[in-house]
């Protein structure tokens, strides 16, 4: 049987938290906080781990202040909401008491946001999250990490419990295609390589690494080989590895589901490229215009958005026939 045929699909959260699970049932300094935001796994970790659960109820700045607070005390947190909630009602707690105080005192506090992009499709642009990459990098010291299936995001309980000081982990809500079939990615690197040669590199983060691939899968059916690459660690990928591989390359193209030039994952290439004195032409795909009302499926919207299948295809093929003139 196919390996990939082995692994039951899930979603990302459930994963993630069915290991951080395994490790509180080992761990009794492990707290996970919730602004009353449940799952079938959270029920079951209430149920055999209580002690080490606190609701703080539907209040995302108050869910910071508590994690913040056991952290200090010497336990290992991970606090839990909906991606926009955790990130932007609570902006300034994150910056006082997580990134400012995380500068002086040791502290290791988890924030899972689950929703990121357009994955809680038929909410509309409350419940989505488009700006969370963007806001989160403003912070020096936080670790982003945003997989891009459940394979890879089962393995950040381990990572985070690992090392100190605040990360963001950005999870889609909904069910996604596995792509790590044989063993997770090492996580060491950052990044994990797909997909290689031809002129340009795919680079994408979370759900768009699935788009990716369908592009490359799309232009590979007429003749053109394109490189994908996963970025997961945000912050923290090897930067020297990284170069590396991007050497063999003319041009990269950034793929993120989250506004285009607003200081996202294109910004931090951007800087990436120019610091390195790196010789590629560079090509950003992310939302384009304002906040959209529409409901409809996930690969609708994106083809509105221009971050879709096609559209995305279309401005590959566009770069690649300005790198041959």
């Amino acid at each position: 049987m196919d390996a990939i045929a082995t692994i039951q699909p899930k979603a990302m959260r459930d994963t993630l938290l069915l290991s951080l699970y395994e490790a509180m049932l080992r761990d009794n300094d492990i707290f996970l906080v919730t602004a009353d935001f449940g799952s079938p796994v959270m029920d079951k970790i209430r149920a055999d781990v209580p002690q080490q659960v606190v609701n703080v109820g539907i209040a995302e700045q108050n869910l910071i202040n508590v994690s913040a607070g056991l952290a200090l005390e010497g336990f290992k947190v991970f606090a839990y909401a909906i991606a926009p909630f955790i990130t932007m009602r609570c902006y300034e707690q994150i910056r006082v008491n997580l990134a400012l105080l995380s500068e002086v005192r040791p502290m290791n506090v988890n924030l899972i946001g689950v929703g990121a992009g357009y994955s809680y499709v038929v909410s509309g642009p409350t419940h989505q999250c488009y700006e969370d990459l963007t806001v989160m990098r403003a912070f020096p010291n936080m670790r982003i990490y945003s997989p891009a299936d459940q394979v890879a995001a089962a393995e950040l309980p381990g990572r985070c419990l690992s090392s100190d000081g605040p990360k963001y982990l950005r999870l889609d809500a909904q069910v996604l295609p596995v792509l790590y079939s044989e063993e997770p990615p090492i996580f060491a690197n950052g990044f994990h390589e797909h997909r290689n040669g031809g002129a340009v590199c795919l680079l994408a983060t979370g759900y768009m690494v699935h788009t990716a691939l369908k592009v490359a899968d799309r232009l590979m059916a007429s003749g053109i080989s394109v490189g994908v690459i996963d970025l997961f660690d945000i912050c923290g990928f090897s930067e020297d590895l990284l170069q590396s591989v991007l050497s063999s390359y003319r041009g990269i193209v950034t793929m993120e589901e989250g506004f285009r030039g607003r200081g996202g994952m294109d910004a931090m290439m951007f800087d990436y490229i120019v610091r390195r004195g790196l010789d590629l032409r560079m090509l950003n795909i992310g939302v384009e215009g304002g906040y959209r009302f529409e409901l409809g499926e996930r690969h609708v919207l994106h083809e509105h958005v221009g971050i879709g299948v096609e559209r995305v295809t279309e401005k590959v093929r566009g770069l690649m026939k300005s790198l041959s003139a």
